[in-house]
């Protein structure tokens, strides 16, 4: 279907149990089948903890260069840490004008899939900086309990038991982007972050200005209206792929970053060796359209291919992709419109 605007959905009935959250629950179903997005309110994140996150990441970035490189992400072997300008790059974009520091579920040094050489697992490279590890923590353990309620609300929306993916989510690689836009008087001319598609379940994205577009299935680049009680919605390349094709993981891209900007997308997933195979109710006589994927390598895959210091490793031979990788931008609404899924 052809969307022009992100519905705005109340999800406070999916917190606190009430009576009307079966509607709820059908508004998701309709946003994912029909935009791949939207906006959520009504969420019960506290906004202590919401302005507590803006303040450690205004006062990283702020910090100098070298401080900020001294947890460069490339010398992680997990991924984890400072991304300077211009080290991602998606398909077919222009090196990306943004920074960011890249967390995730913090393990202990001594986890054995992390002293098994796990590219996406283990401990976070935090900086040396006062009060940030603290509220950092704190807000990614509250979007993340928020993740497992709407985890349960697809499921449900699916026809399936709410806790279908529950076991699959015990130390999932669930990424936390800290991400800032500078101030580009020559935004007009250059994105902010190239389009493209996440590549987990869903994100749940907390911005902190307007320029988000996400394109519909004619094409059309549709703004994402900015509101400060909200977390956008979006679903990721594995629901897709879950629901054969049903829920799609729309591309989208930051346009004209004029002024500065902020933006922290956690993206939800599931356990690194987690299966993700069309569900058989999506499967008809032709069969599914999408192979199946590993959790984990699909993601690690995907970055792999966007990283400026991962594709010199691959380069290198001192890393390989999985047997099935796919080539990034193979999934969502543009590349449905453009081929066959495989």
């Amino acid at each position: 279907m052809t969307f022009t605007s992100i519905p705005v959905i109340d999800v406070t009935a999916l917190i606190v149990g009430a009576d009307e959250r079966d509607a709820v629950v059908d508004e998701l179903g309709r946003a994912a089948r029909e935009v791949g997005f939207a906006q959520i309110i009504g969420h019960g994140i506290d906004r202590t903890l919401i302005d507590e996150l803006k303040g450690a990441a205004e006062r990283f970035f702020a910090e100098s260069d070298d401080t900020k490189m001294s947890v460069y992400i490339g010398n992680s072997t997990n991924h984890r840490g400072y991304v300077p300008a211009g080290e991602e790059v998606f398909a077919g974009a222009t090196p990306d004008h943004k920074e960011a520091y890249d967390l995730s579920i913090d393990l202990p040094a001594d986890d054995p899939d992390y002293l098994a050489g796990n590219p996406l697992l283990g401990p976070n490279q935090w900086p040396t900086l006062d009060n940030f590890a603290g509220p950092v923590t704190a807000y990614y353990d509250a979007i993340f309990g928020l993740g497992r309620v709407i985890l349960r609300a697809f499921a449900e929306t699916l026809g399936e038991p709410a806790d279908l993916f529950d076991r699959f989510v015990t130390t999932p690689p669930a990424q936390l982007r800290m991400i800032h836009y500078p101030h580009d008087p020559s935004a007009d001319d250059r994105p902010g972050i190239g389009a493209h598609t996440d590549y987990e379940v869903f994100t749940l994205l907390l911005p902190t200005a307007p320029g988000l577009q996400v394109v519909n299935a004619e094409g059309t680049w549709i703004d994402v209206p900015y509101r400060d009680d909200a977390f956008v919605l979006n679903i990721g390349d594995l629901l897709e792929i879950w629901t054969n094709g049903t829920f799609t993981a729309t591309s989208h891209r930051v346009r004209k970053v004029a002024e500065e900007r902020y933006s922290f997308p956690l993206f939800f997933n599931v356990d690194y060796d987690t299966w993700v195979e069309p569900l058989d109710r999506f499967v008809g006589e032709d069969g599914p359209r999408y192979d199946g994927v590993r959790a984990g390598e699909h993601l690690f895959a995907q970055t792999a291919q966007s990283f400026v210091y991962l594709r010199r490793r691959l380069a290198d031979g001192e890393i390989a992709l999985p047997d099935n990788a796919r080539p990034l931008y193979s999934l969502g609404r543009e590349a449905q419109r453009s081929a066959p899924a495989v």
